[in-house]
Order: C-alpha cells, then structure tokens, then sequence
C-alpha cells in the first residue's frame, strides 16, 4: 500500500511541475518533507535565461548530517558492506538526478535509480517548491 502512495505522489509532483509558467532568473531553493527516519531532501536550483542553469541536491539525516561519502558508516568506519553500498547508492542517485534534470529541464526525464527511490521522492517534491518560488 505505501508503494501506490510513493508512486501516486511523485506522479502529481510530476504533473504539477509539468504545468507551464515562466522560470524568473535567480537561485531558488525547495525542501522535501521527512521520510519515515527524519531525513529531508534540499534542492537548489538556478534559472538563468528562464532556463534550469544548475541544480544541486543533498539530503539530511535526522541529525542534521549530510548524506555524503560518509553516509552508512559507523563511527567512521564501514561496519557492514552492504548497508554501506546501499546508503551510497543513493547518494550517488541523489548526484545523478540533479544532473540530468540540469541536462534534460524535464522531470519526466529524470530517471528513477532501483534502491533510491525515497531520494527521487524527496527529490521531485524539493524541485517542485524551488520551482513553485522561481515562477512566482
């Protein structure tokens, strides 16, 4: 059930982003709500020429810790290899969907990566209020 509510979400986040309006030239940010452990997702995007010039995502722990080369150690160290590869799996989704919504300025484009799908929510819903500021 909570997977029809993922997919229910970021399909109206698409279609609203989708909707035309004129982006305003500025550098705009969007925050994404929390998941189920507190982590919240920021986009900052930039619009030059009314176009998406840049974007930049990073996620936050609950703690306030950024989601970065770090993210799924223990006390510094790797104490378990897989839930490493996963926690840095989406952190390099986190890279690959700024950048291809930066390449393609469509987030229909911006494809889901397998194991990082509350990182793509985050991320749509984040670029939807930076979005939302950068039309007004």
């Amino acid at each position: 059930m909570k997977w029809y509510a993922i997919v229910f979400c970021a399909e109206v986040l698409l279609a609203a982003a989708c909707s035309n309006g004129a982006l305003h030239d500025g550098v705009y940010q969007g925050q994404s709500g929390e998941d189920d452990l507190g982590a919240y997702g920021k986009v900052l995007i930039t619009v030059k020429d009314g176009k998406i010039n840049g974007c930049d995502f990073v996620t936050w722990q609950k703690d306030g810790t950024i989601k970065d080369a770090h993210y799924g150690k223990v006390n510094g160290e790797i104490a378990n290899r897989d839930f490493y590869e996963k926690a840095q799996l989406a952190v390099r989704a986190m890279k690959r969907y700024a950048e291809q919504y930066a390449e393609t300025q469509d987030l229909k484009a911006v494809a889901v990566v397998s194991g990082a799908t509350i990182a793509y929510n985050q991320f749509l819903e984040a670029t939807e209020g930076a979005l939302e500021m950068a039309r007004k």
